[in-house]
């Protein structure tokens, strides 16, 4: 029986740069709300999130993992995210489907290319958070400069509600400066009040989080502007709204590895960010909403997909309603049979009855849901939107090591499609042979090995190839074309004329054909049928950075259909592109290397050779940070060139940041 309230619910994503300490904190808060009774590690493959065979070999999160937990009578629903630029799909599909985040910063490096990118990513999808500014225990660490880079690169407000106690090994504790109470670990949590030396720094710090707080929340203003301070239950309302409303990022600070600071992080969990009933009702793509309400029409998400030789394990939120065991629901407009529900605790489950409005839970027996399908009642249709997937940069041939093998190889490929929607699969018509296509190289290295794992099949891989794109150099204008056929029956005839001119990104379609000479629904076909040209171009890549015009045609009064029209738009387009000039277009990376100084000459020859153009560098104590922007071809095996280079001391970091003129 379900005893917790939907106000009593939270479901957040820990987001952060790789290395930051995501999956150590998930741990250490399991540990704290005794969902487990040894605290995992990393480095000893002992943590309960990162379960995988390949997580524990890497040390890194690969796949987001959900678990659960209960603190001060909530229950937390919390999902481990990857941190890595090329698993970025699966922090994607995770904030569809959260309320609330926690971002988690590491002391030393403050904010780091891929704690930008998932900070875009959860500013897109509307998802309050709340920021962690971990590892202050380690040599360098320095709160104060961790929250200056929030300030100028996530463009934030940061309201900082804890003072650290201690600096680097002698780090001990922090200061609540909500309610001026010092809380220290030694090993447990022991409160007390502010140490003397710290009073004034406190007392300032305080005086600036009132002034901050009342600066952006108009209740708060009234109040320190009649009292000249505010009361600890007027700042906690004010610091929940503006954590809700995004003005502001509520910030704390600690050390998981070393268990300080977890608990009044979930103290901040569950006061600050949003249950269920707090955030917008869900929105159909038709604009029909459900509220978060139990009793009202079940709808639910699809947002994850674990196909496995034995059986297919479906991820869902659920929204709105009730679902239970046994239940008939539509799965993208085909009814099915719920077979069993379960709660997820990273890689071991339990069975429930029944999921109601704000869970999180997998359930089996689902044969057509596929990450983003929608989930509803039969008598209340409801289509979500899903979540958008990246466009794959990064390409790889790989072929089964005997012929034998083949048929084992594409259920293989599709189980991978299937789980992951940011990954492709195709067939090259030159060569023959089948392409795999994903966001890195790390991506597509742990989808070929999980393929062989599961599969038990030997798959040879080939080199890894970037996804070139081509893009207008000069258009052409008024270009002519006549698209006539004519058969034993109706025949086809479409009459166009178009311009074409370069565009800084995407594709445009405009129509400026007066007098009705082209009817709208033909208008329509036009565009479609250009949309189908962009798959490939005169240079043989897709097509971006295009506008196409119509500006004249004409029409037979019964030969002119959809069809004629659509398909004179691409065969047109196409010739409208091969008499302009194009120009070919590499994806470029933003690189991030930290090298220790001594090396840093040979690191910076090595990104020139490899036609790098250097943005910037950044001492901190003792290494040196060079960013650099590099195209991605050139990026292909450097992990072992910088090693090599550094003595095993030099790191790095990339991700894609578009394309420019090979």
């Amino acid at each position: 029986m379900r005893t917790i309230t939907l106000n009593a619910v939270r479901n957040l994503g820990i987001l952060a740069h790789v290395d930051a300490g995501k999956t150590t904190l998930t741990e250490r808060v399991l540990f704290a709300t005794g969902s487990t009774y040894k605290r995992g590690e990393v480095h000893d493959g002992t943590t309960v999130t990162d379960f995988d065979p390949q997580e524990r070999d890497r040390g890194i999160t690969i796949f987001a993992a959900a678990v659960s937990c209960t603190w001060d009578g909530h229950r937390v629903n919390l999902i481990d995210t990857p941190g890595h630029v090329d698993f970025s799909d699966e922090v994607e599909r995770s904030l569809r489907v959260l309320d609330g985040a926690v971002a988690v910063f590491d002391g030393v490096a403050g904010v780091e290319p891929q704690s930008e990118s998932v900070w875009r990513q959860a500013d897109r999808h509307g998802v309050p958070r709340i920021a962690f500014v971990n590892k202050l225990d380690r040599a360098g660490a320095d709160l104060d400069r961790a929250v200056e880079s929030l300030r100028t690169r996530l463009h934030t407000v940061p309201l900082v509600v804890q003072l650290q106690i201690g600096v680097e090994d002698e780090f001990v504790g922090v200061v609540d400066l909500v309610r001026m109470r010092a809380l220290t670990w030694d090993p447990d949590l022991v409160e007390g009040p502010v140490p003397e030396t710290l009073l004034a720094e406190a007392q300032r710090r305080r005086r600036l989080l009132e002034e901050t707080v009342a600066e952006l929340h108009l209740k708060a203003l009234e109040e320190f502007y009649a009292q000249g301070t505010l009361t600890e239950q007027t700042l906690r309302e004010a610091l929940r709204d503006i954590t809700r409303d995004g003005t502001g990022t509520v910030v704390l600070c600690g050390s998981a590895y070393r268990n300080r600071g977890v608990e009044p992080l979930l103290d901040a969990v569950i006061a600050y960010l949003p249950s269920p009933v707090d955030v917008p009702p869900v929105r159909g793509v038709g604009g029909e909403e459900r509220q978060a309400d139990p009793d009202a029409p079940f709808s639910a998400l699809v947002f994850k997909v674990n196909a496995t030789a034995t059986g297919r394990l479906t991820y869902v939120r659920v929204y709105s309603g009730t679902l239970h065991k046994g239940e008939t629901v539509l799965v993208g407009g085909r009814a099915e049979r719920i077979g069993r529900i379960l709660r997820v605790q990273a890689d071991r489950h339990t069975a429930v009855d029944t999921a109601v409005a704000g869970d999180i839970v997998a359930v089996v027996g689902l044969k057509s849901a596929r990450t983003g399908t929608t989930l509803c009642a039969p008598a209340a249709p409801l289509l979500l939107e899903p979540p958008v997937s990246a466009d794959p940069v990064v390409s790889v041939s790989v072929e089964a090591k005997t012929s034998a093998e083949n048929g084992r190889l594409a259920e293989a490929l599709a189980h991978l499609v299937e789980e992951d929607p940011s990954l492709q699969v195709r067939t090259d018509p030159e060569t023959g042979q089948t392409v795999l296509s994903g966001l890195g190289e790390l991506h597509l290295e742990v989808a070929v090995e999980k393929a062989r794992t599961n599969h038990r099949i030997e798959i040879a891989m080939g080199r890894p190839r970037v996804a070139y794109r081509e893009t207008v150099a000069s258009g052409v204008t008024g270009f002519v074309y006549r698209h006539v056929k004519q058969g034993g029956g109706a025949g086809q005839f479409a009459h166009i004329v178009i311009d074409t001119e370069p565009l800084a990104t995407g594709f445009e379609f405009r129509s400026a054909v007066t007098g009705g000479r082209v009817p709208q629904e033909f208008v329509r076909a036009v565009e479609q049928g250009c949309r189908d040209a962009l798959a490939e171009g005169p240079l043989g890549h897709p097509v971006t950075g295009l506008r196409v015009t119509l500006t004249d045609g004409s029409t037979h009064v019964k030969d002119s259909t959809d069809l004629a029209f659509r398909t004179a738009g691409r065969l047109g387009l196409r010739e409208a592109l091969k008499a302009g000039a194009m120009t070919l277009l590499e994806p470029i990376a933003e690189v991030t290397v930290t090298v220790p100084g001594d090396h840093l000459g040979g690191v910076l020859g090595d990104l020139a050779a490899r036609r790098g153009r250097i943005l910037g560098s950044e001492v901190r104590t003792g290494s040196t940070v060079v960013t650099a922007s590099v195209p991605l071809a050139e990026m292909f095996g450097y992990v072992t060139r910088l090693r090599s280079r550094t003595q095993g001391r030099g790191t790095f970091t990339a991700r894609p940041t578009g394309y420019a003129p090979a």
